[in-house]
């Protein structure tokens, strides 16, 4: 754990107008950690005071640079990488407004999971069933 004022006197002025200017609550917390931190507070005592867990405060701790104000962002709330690009997408409405025999099947109706096969097989992009449908939803 950093000595008590471990923070230099800029880092601390763009950490306060960053946590005063900031919309965003979670990250006004992450900051204010680090400052709590600078006053010479132990992570349980952070913890107890924000009402949140330890790790949460060992992690931003770690993990927040008063010198990179990106630092302070989640990357889990850029959401999941997606395997359907938009050529999949595209590919996908194509194949689903023609009959399957016009692609040599001999049954007579698409299926998610026959779907996700086909798209496997002309793009190499592997997909569920399931996410075809959902894909297909949203079109």
């Amino acid at each position: 754990m950093p000595a008590k004022n471990h923070l230099s006197k800029e880092q601390k002025r763009k950490l306060l107008k960053e946590m005063k200017e900031n919309k965003n609550a979670q990250i006004r917390e992450r900051i204010l950690i680090l400052l709590l931190m600078n006053e010479g507070k132990t992570y349980q005592e952070i913890a107890n005071f924000l009402e949140i867990s330890y790790p949460t405060v060992a992690y931003w701790a770690v993990h927040g640079d008063p010198d990179k104000m990106e630092s302070f962002i989640d990357g889990r709330s850029q959401g999941n990488f997606r395997k359907a690009t938009a050529e999949y997408e595209e590919m996908l409405v194509e194949v689903v407004e023609k009959e399957p025999s016009e692609y040599g099947y001999e049954f007579g109706r698409w299926t998610g999971n026959r779907l996700a096969t086909y798209l496997e097989q002309a793009t190499g992009i592997k997909l569920s069933g399931s996410q075809v449908r959902r894909i297909l939803q949203r079109k």
